[in-house]
């Protein structure tokens, strides 16, 4: 786990930091756990451009992760550290003793040979996962579950960690990377530990190119559209955006307004917002 800069042979290399994939110990996926998305392109059901400046990209299978860790009092080994081109953190292939294999989420100090498991009697080890409910105050934990079954919604990325600091009768609150303080039921299951990779944020690109085999395309400025295409076209030369705050293609305001719902569902379980 660290990174590494790129000798500036080239213009394109001369800003990259690339991970050096120091920490992974196996390079050939699991074909069971395999299993072929097909390229969307950033649209939905209907066909229509849903989320703009996707498409292209190389291709590459998903990995079917194991993110509700149910399988409980049997015994895993962890075989071997995975890359993962679907997301910055790694995974770790677990081979259970009834011969099941399954993908989790790679946490932080995890090594090959060491026995994990899950379930309400298991223990506050790096890797396990057990309920809330189980899991002691300060506990730092990831992958936890916003609805008790569900499987884990937050704290998945490189890095992530999650502070368990109360209990409050079926409720426990939880410390978000963001700063978030917010409640879950205490029946929702967590993994112990850190999310590994820490050096993910450290990685630079270094040229589009990069960024497009990714499946990112090209954004285009606004204010180089004309007026039927974006608010921010039309005007004779160098115009500027032509009003006083920039807006989105819709209208919507780009700086400064909130675009969560003023009534939602879950503002009751929300003590404290981000900074």
């Amino acid at each position: 786990m660290g990174v590494k800069a790129r000798r500036p042979l080239t213009p394109g290399q001369r800003f990259q930091i690339n991970d050096d994939y120091s920490d992974l110990t196996k390079f050939t996926p699991e074909k069971s756990l395999l299993v072929a998305l097909p390229k969307q392109a950033g649209r939905d059901n209907r066909g229509q451009v849903s989320a703009r400046h996707r498409g292209g990209g190389a291709k590459k299978m998903y990995r079917i992760i194991d993110f509700k860790r149910e399988k409980d009092n049997v015994p895993a080994t962890v075989v071997g550290i995975e890359y993962d081109p679907h997301r910055n953190a790694r995974i770790a292939l677990l081979s259970y003793s009834d011969g099941e294999k399954r993908y989790i989420l790679s946490p932080l100090g995890l090594n090959v040979g060491d026995v994990l498991d899950s379930g309400v009697d298991a223990d506050i080890k790096t890797g396990n996962a057990l309920p809330l409910s189980n899991i002691p105050l300060g506990t730092v934990i990831h992958n936890v579950e916003m609805i008790p079954g569900q499987g884990g919604k937050i704290g998945r990325s490189a890095g992530a960690s999650i502070m368990l600091v109360g209990k409050e009768g079926v409720h426990a609150i939880l410390k978000l990377p963001s700063g978030e303080m917010r409640k879950v039921h205490v029946s929702c299951r967590a993994s112990i530990g850190q999310i590994g990779n820490l050096d993910a944020k450290n990685v630079r690109l270094g040229k589009a190119g990069r960024r497009y085999h990714q499946g990112w395309r090209p954004k285009v400025r606004g204010t180089a559209m004309n007026p039927c295409d974006h608010p921010h076209g039309g005007g004779e030369g160098r115009s500027g955006i032509g009003r006083c705050h920039p807006v989105s293609p819709w209208g919507q305001p780009a700086l400064g307004f909130k675009t969560r719902k003023p009534r939602h569902h879950s503002d009751d379980l929300i003590i404290s917002r981000r900074k």
